[in-house]
Parts: structure tokens; C-alpha cells; sequence
């Protein structure tokens, strides 16, 4: 077996006993706000509570316990609106809530049990578009002299139009489907979404009074903020990030301490200025280097260097810039399959985003192995609660043809074994919501010349952790100076030898103390 060396910047006397970090209060971080482990829900998916086979808000209602259990501090829920599709990105009413999920009273009741909970939640709010057939839409539709015409995008310019691919504008059409002449609207995903028009000040002010009405008259937390950076289109990235400081300053007139969380899919030097107004906003290209990292079993894809950079760039913007890291979300592959089903992988995976820096986002049942790929209806398949599957909670609103009870072990089996995937997330949330290493700390490499070992110090207050993952399926030695610390956590337990060798078994993790 190979041996390497592993450097580090400190000496003394190398203790070590095996223990797991016990339960303590942690402080507010120093600056901004703290924002903890969310769960993302797509919510027919999730819990059926009247046997009618679709996810709803008394289901949810009733697995709040579920979620408390396995350490999650916030709900995300995926669109709740009325709208005429299966995702819901496509809004017919901004204050109402989709029938097949329940009724307004159902959603008050699910947001006072997560608040008992200590839950925040948070609801996705779609302002890029509606829905074809949302009432403003077919007012607007009716000729330029209707007063809801500017709360979308017109033209008969052919050379505005020819700036923007051909698929961006539609026409409108008659009962039988048949195109009519006059001006073509702009709707950037599919003729079904058109573009509302952010410089149409009755519609924004209109945007402002929806937000209000949630946060206000309903008591959410905050939103998850879809499509952000084509509020004005990806060409006009000033006046995009214009719109969201003056709707976060708007909301914080509402609740202070509002949470706006952005999808802005691109890199971190797009992303950066978006949080001027956002609070935080999802790290894609980090999530991309974890995948890279954890499939190929090898440090060399530049993940910590990556990450610091990104924090430099963002906190260049704001001090308070918060960083939402997530493996996988509803646009993309689900990580399960990803990683074939691997469950050590997984267990990697994860294992590397909840001891990274940020704010971690999981998607429903990736706790779980929940697979799924493309097209989009399979990666949003219903959460696994038992191979029990046409009785409630279980939701049958598809037919899985990944995630089945013959590839994913359901949660009442993974809750009935201590080595499960779900085990490892719970003791990994748990350690982290315990740690204000974790929560808070920053990042420093830990240099080291072994390409399957990912390694890394977390910093805070007087108090340094020296984190070590094993990226492959086999063990490793590594060779420690002697230092004085303590392991605090151990996904598979490690071995010290003579000279300071530590034994690292097959794809684990380590987490000790150092003692300054």
C-alpha cells in the first residue's frame, strides 16, 4: 500500500481519542445572517395525507417531525401557486394556493408547526413570468390600449426581435391555434411563460404588494428567487441587478430580516453582483466541482482553491454575501444517479458539502439515494417513506422509474439501519448544527500531496478542525506531524500507527481538533 506525506504547519505532541463532538449552544455569527441547512420540496412529491396519490400541505404538515429528527433549520418549497402545469413554474395566481395541495388555512397551519419547530420557511416566487393564461396575460392580450398590456414585452420591431433568438417571440393565437398578425410578446422559457415587463411601475409595484402579502399577511421567511437573472434578460445585467436591491429593500421594509435566496445558474464572476441585492444565491460551479470530485475520486479539480476564490470575489461585493451550496436540485440529474447508486459515494458527497463553508441546500430524498434523470417529471419523483406504495403518505403522482423500492431502500429501512445513508446525513447535520466551526469558520487548504485525499482546515474563534476525506474505495496511510488535538468525528474508524501514520479507511472522513 502506498504511503504519502502530509504537511502541515504546526508541531507538538499528537494525541488522539475517539468520541463524537457533544451538544452546545453556538454563538450568532459575527456579521449577517446566519441562514442553516435547508430542505428542498417539491411538494406533491413529498407526503400525501388524503389518499388521493398527490403530495399536499397537511402531508407535509405531518412529516415536519421527519424533518426535524434528521436536523433540517429550513423549508424551501418548490412553486404552491395555482397554475396549469405539474411544476407550477407558471403562476395563474400569486396569492393563492394550488387545490391539489390544500387551501390557505392548510399552508398557515404547515407554517405555524414548522415555526414551532424552529423551522423557517421559505416559498419559491417566480417574477421573470406568468402563465399564458393568467388574467393579466389575457387582458394584455387584448390590444395595446388594455390597461395590463405593459406588464409584458411587445414588439413589431424586427430588429429589437433580432437580438434575441427567434424561439424568445411568439404570437398570439386564435382559438384554433393559428398565429395573429400585430405584435409578437417575449417569453425567453416557451410561448406558454411570457416575460413580465419590470419597467412597467404598476407591475412593480404590483411584485412588491405579492411579496408583502407573504411575508406579512402570511409569516413566511423569505423566498427563493426563480430565473433572476432574466428579469430584464441576461443582456441587461445592471438593470437586473438594480431590480433586486429595490425589491430587497422593499421587503426589508416588510420583515428586516427577510431571506432572498437567487437562481442565478452561471459563474461566480455573473453571479457576484447579484449580491448587491440578494442575500445569497446558489453555487452551481461549486456543486459541479463536488460532483467531478467525488466521481473521480481525485483532488484535482482545484474544489478548495475554487471555493476560496469564489468567497474572495463574493465578499468583494458584501461582507455579508452568504454562499448557498447544494449537490444537486429539481433542473438537474439527481446526485443518486450521478453517482450510479453508489452509496459510499453518496455518503462522500455529502460528507463534503456539510463540512464545506456556506449555507447547505438538500434536495428532497437525497438523503435517501433517491435517483432520477432527465426529463425533468423523473427527477421529481415521489419521496421514498415505504415499499408500501399505493398507501399514504406514499405520493404516486408518477410512476418512478428510478427511484423504486427495488434501487432505493425506503426510509423506514434506512431508519432501521445505523449505517445507512440517511444515518450518515443525520450525524453529519447534527455535528454541524453543533459546531460553530462548521457554521461559521473559514477555509484553508491543508496542503497535501496525495490526489485522493481532500483536505482542509475550517477557522473560527480560536478554534481550528482539520477535516480529511478519502476520495477512494481503497485505504490510504497518511503521515501526521505530531500535534495535540482530539478526533471528533470518523465516518469509518481510522487506524494510528507507530510514527504517526494515520490509516484512513475507504472512502471516509475524519474531522480532529487542533489544539493552537
Amino acid at each position: 500500500m502506498l504511503k504519502y506525506r502530509f504537511y502541515l504547519s504546526f508541531t507538538g505532541c499528537f494525541c488522539c481519542f475517539l468520541g463524537m463532538l457533544m451538544a452546545q449552544t453556538h454563538p450568532a455569527p459575527d456579521s449577517g445572517t446566519h441562514w442553516g441547512i435547508t430542505y428542498e420540496i417539491f411538494v406533491q412529491a413529498f407526503a400525501d395525507s388524503n389518499e388521493d396519490g398527490i403530495g399536499d400541505l397537511p402531508g407535509l404538515r405531518a412529516r415536519l417531525d421527519y424533518l426535524q429528527e434528521l436536523g433540517v433549520e429550513a423549508l424551501w418549497l418548490m412553486p404552491i401557486h395555482p397554475s396549469p402545469s405539474y411544476h407550477k413554474y407558471d403562476v395563474l395566481d400569486y396569492y393563492g394556493i394550488h387545490p391539489d395541495y390544500g387551501s390557505m388555512q392548510d399552508f398557515r397551519e404547515m407554517l405555524q408547526a414548522a415555526h414551532s419547530r424552529g423551522m423557517k420557511v421559505i416559498i419559491d416566487l417566480v417574477l421573470n413570468h406568468t402563465s399564458d393564461q393568467h388574467p393579466w396575460f389575457q387582458q394584455a392580450r387584448q390590444g395595446p390600449d388594455n390597461p395590463y398590456r405593459d406588464y409584458y414585452v411587445w414588439s413589431d420591431n424586427d430588429e429589437k426581435m433580432k437580438k434575441d433568438p427567434p424561439w424568445h417571440w411568439h404570437s398570439l393565437k386564435d382559438e384554433a391555434g393559428n398565429p395573429l398578425p400585430g405584435e409578437k410578446y417575449y417569453g425567453f422559457f416557451w410561448h406558454g411563460m411570457p416575460d413580465l415587463n419590470m419597467d412597467c411601475e404598476p407591475l412593480r409595484q404590483e411584485l412588491v404588494n405579492i411579496g408583502t402579502f407573504w411575508l406579512k399577511e402570511v409569516g413566511v421567511d423569505g423566498f427563493r428567487l426563480d430565473a433572476a437573472k432574466f428579469i430584464y434578460g441576461e443582456r441587461y445585467p445592471q438593470k437586473n441587478h438594480a431590480w433586486w436591491t429595490y425589491f430587497r429593500q422593499e421587503m426589508q421594509k416588510v420583515k428586516p430580516d427577510v431571506y432572498l435566496v437567487g437562481e442565478v445558474w452561471d459563474g461566480p464572476e455573473v453571479i457576484a453582483p447579484y449580491l448587491q441585492g440578494l442575500h445569497a444565491c446558489f453555487n452551481f460551479h461549486l456543486s459541479e466541482l463536488i460532483r467531478k470530485t467525488v466521481k473521480k475520486g481525485k483532488n484535482e479539480f482545484g474544489l478548495l482553491w475554487e471555493y476560496q476564490r469564489i468567497d474572495s470575489l463574493y465578499k468583494s461585493v458584501t461582507p455579508y454575501a452568504q454562499d448557498a451550496t447544494f449537490l444537486t436540485n429539481h433542473d438537474q440529474n439527481r446526485i443518486g444517479s450521478e453517482l450510479k447508486g453508489s452509496i459510499n459515494r453518496l455518503k462522500m458527497a455529502a460528507a463534503i458539502l456539510l463540512t464545506l463553508p456556506g449555507s447547505p441546500y438538500l434536495y428532497y430524498g437525497e438523503e435517501l439515494g433517491m435517483q432520477g434523470r432527465k426529463p425533468d417529471e423523473y427527477i421529481r419523483e415521489p419521496f421514498l417513506w415505504t415499499r408500501k406504495q399505493h398507501h399514504a403518505p406514499q405520493s404516486r403522482w408518477i410512476e418512478p422509474r428510478y427511484s423504486t423500492p427495488q434501487a432505493v431502500h425506503p426510509l423506514d429501512e434506512q431508519q432501521q439501519d445505523s449505517h445507512s445513508l440517511y444515518h450518515h446525513y443525520r450525524k453529519l447535520i447534527q455535528l454541524r448544527k453543533q459546531s460553530p466551526v462548521l457554521q461559521h469558520g473559514t477555509l484553508q487548504p491543508a496542503l497535501c500531496n496525495m490526489k485522493g485525499v481532500l483536505a482542509f482546515y475550517r477557522i473560527y474563534k480560536g478554534q481550528k478542525w482539520l477535516i480529511i476525506h478519502n476520495l477512494k474505495g481503497r485505504r490510504q496511510h497518511i503521515e501526521l506531524p505530531r500535534f495535540t488535538g482530539n478526533v471528533l468525528f470518523f465516518s469509518r474508524k481510522p487506524r494510528l500507527h507507530a510514527g504517526n501514520k494515520l490509516q484512513l479507511a475507504s472512502f471516509s472522513t475524519v474531522i480532529c481538533n487542533v489544539k493552537l
